[in-house]
């Protein structure tokens, strides 16, 4: 069984659909200078890998791709102490203690996540007043380490593009080893230790 996939880069899209040499992300970024213009030169990486986060999502398709449970994803500097933290909310199922039981439903056709080609879809506003529904989710909040972030760039020179896809390229491979594993037991379907 291949293991699930959190995160990834759209390298191919990118390729695709870069001009003059460069991906399609480094493209956008340099056009977008004033995205980042309050972390040119700061002392810690996480203000610049929070913009080039946004940029990457902002594009469409997004330069970050991520499997079918996941609903969104958010990096920012945490107020607490400057670190970089991300909230990533993804679909589950009913906990347990809804499942056990159906009596609490009381006949009412209660529904779960709709699902349109194999993902998970907010239901319509036609499916809403036909049928209630119940779309459990997760919401994981984790600390992502600086140590390979690149340091921000002093301002929008040459280095500035290639920064920001590295500092991309960083959290989504964090990402990805933080939450795989997860969403690989939420797709087994099977409690663990079964």
């Amino acid at each position: 069984m291949t293991p699930e996939r959190a995160f990834w880069l759209d390298e191919q899209v990118d390729r695709e659909r870069g001009a003059g040499g460069r991906g399609r992300y480094e493209t956008e970024v340099s056009a977008r200078p004033d995205e980042f213009a309050d972390t040119w030169g700061d002392i810690a990486p996480v203000g610049f890998a929070v913009a080039a986060w946004r940029v990457a999502l902002a594009l469409s398709p997004p330069y970050v791709r991520w499997h079918r449970r996941v609903v969104s994803a958010t990096c920012a500097r945490s107020p607490w102490d400057g670190s970089l933290t991300c909230a990533v909310t993804l679909v589950s199922r009913w906990p347990a203690e809804l499942t056990w039981t159906r009596q609490w439903q009381q006949d009412r056709g209660w529904r779960d996540w709709p699902q349109l080609f194999g993902q998970y879809v907010t239901p319509s506003e036609r499916d809403l007043t036909r049928a209630p529904h119940l779309r459990a989710m997760l919401r994981a909040e984790v600390p992502v380490p600086p140590d390979d972030l690149p340091p921000a760039p002093d301002g929008p020179g040459d280095e500035f593009a290639p920064a920001a896809r590295r500092a991309v390229a960083v959290l989504t491979r964090e990402l990805d080893a933080l939450l795989a594993p997860l969403i690989g037991q939420l797709e087994a379907g099977v409690p663990a230790g079964s």
